[in-house]
C-alpha cells in the first residue's frame, strides 16, 4: 500500500476530503484529532494492518508521517 493510499484511510476515518493530509501535517493540527479519532485509529491498524496500538504509542505520535511509518 503506497503513503497516498494510507493516507486516503487517514482522511476517510477523520471525514476529511481528499487531499487536506500530507505527511509533514501535525496532528495536534487536525480539529478532529481527539479521543473517538484515537479510538478509530486504534481499530483501523487493527482491521487493515494487522497491528495492535497502545495509547502509549499514539502519544508518540506527532505527524502523520509517524502514524505511516507504524504502517509498515
Amino acid at each position: 500500500m503506497t503513503n497516498k493510499e494510507k493516507i486516503a484511510l487517514l482522511e476517510d476515518m477523520f471525514e476529511m476530503e481528499e487531499g487536506t493530509l500530507t505527511e509533514k501535517t501535525m496532528l495536534n493540527d487536525i480539529e478532529e484529532w481527539d479521543s473517538m479519532a484515537k479510538l478509530s485509529l486504534i481499530v483501523l491498524m487493527d482491521e487493515e494492518f494487522n497491528k495492535k496500538l497502545t495509547g502509549n504509542q499514539i502519544k508518540e505520535f506527532k505527524t502523520i508521517q509517524d502514524i505511516l511509518d507504524y504502517m509498515e
